[in-house]
């Protein structure tokens, strides 16, 4: 199929080879032109310079497919597309939108006739490069129109269709929440190894949990990578921006009336590396570098 993507961030970029390479043409526009004419020299994308253009470039049922942060800038966007488009085109957000702005988005543009995706996207960088996991609410009959790319992009059982418009933020949000939670157990346990006294070798420890234990798992992998790179981890400031699905899922929680403590307590432990620096939150900055490529703040 022939997809306009819009966003050529780290998620955007790698989506857009990964498209390539299983024989979708892609037309890529971005903001800033400098990475347009990246894509275009380096990876024979072609690119587009205006909306205007971006749009042209497809034929019949257009398919756009959006990979920028949430918020304003999203409405902005969709307003400027809204000419642009026909009844039955189809307007994917692949961000991490909050899922009540994306139940009032899919509403504003089923008056115009046009179908509104959202896709909840995990797997970090090299996920949207070689095999994403997306989590995806639509339509039916959107759904099975755009089947065949997810089945393209994603690993194989990588993908659902989890309702209607709004679920698939929804559901990432949640996913979100529960990493939080998760890196935070990992980050204090070996807080506590760091603590003991003990001269640990932290990666071998990492190591050996991720063959055969009951916490094996990819953070785990990456855990025993952040300390390939940095065994002590005094590079790394301890430092762990919330990006803001955790706060969305513990005020999901709070209004739903769901006692989620640890999903809450790890939204508070992001506050607090703000303010204090601590061994902790170093290895969760590096584990989020890891599989997203989220900016580490340098000790």
């Amino acid at each position: 199929m022939k997809i306009g993507l819009i966003g050529l961030g780290k998620m955007g970029y790698n989506l857009a080879l990964n498209l390539r390479d299983r024989g979708h043409e892609v037309i890529a526009y971005n903001r800033s032109t400098d990475k347009i004419k990246k894509i275009e020299e380096e990876e024979g994308i072609k690119g587009a310079f205006s909306l205007e253009t971006l749009t042209g470039s497809l034929e019949g049922r257009k398919i756009l497919w959006m990979m920028i942060p949430a918020g304003p800038m999203i409405d902005i966007l969709i307003e400027s597309l809204i000419p642009l488009l026909k009844q039955g085109d189809i307007l994917i957000d692949g961000g991490n939108s909050n899922y009540l702005d994306t139940l009032r988005r899919a509403e504003r543009l089923k008056m115009e006739g046009i179908d509104y995706v959202d896709v909840g996207t995990s797997g970090g960088v090299e996920g949207a490069r070689n095999g994403a996991c997306m989590m995806i609410g639509a339509t039916e009959e959107v759904f099975d129109y755009l089947k065949p790319i997810f089945q393209d992009v994603c690993l194989e059982k990588g993908y659902a269709h989890v309702g209607k418009p709004g679920t698939g933020h929804y559901v990432k949000m949640i996913h979100n929440g529960i990493e939080y939670g998760m890196m935070q157990a990992i980050g204090e346990g070996f807080e506590i190894l760091e603590k003991s006294g003990f001269d640990f070798d932290y990666k071998q420890i990492a190591q050996v949990w991720n063959h055969g234990s009951v916490i094996r798992g990819w953070l785990m992998e990456l855990t025993q990578k952040v300390f390939e790179e940095d065994p002590s981890l005094k590079s790394i400031k301890g430092v762990i921006h919330s990006s803001g699905e955790g706060l969305w899922t513990v005020e999901e929680a709070l209004r739903l009336k769901v006692p989620a403590p640890v999903i809450t307590d790890s939204l508070f432990v992001r506050y607090r590396s703000e303010q204090q620096d601590t061994f902790s939150g170093k290895l969760i900055a590096g584990l989020r570098y890891q599989f997203g490529g989220h900016s580490v703040e340098k000790a």
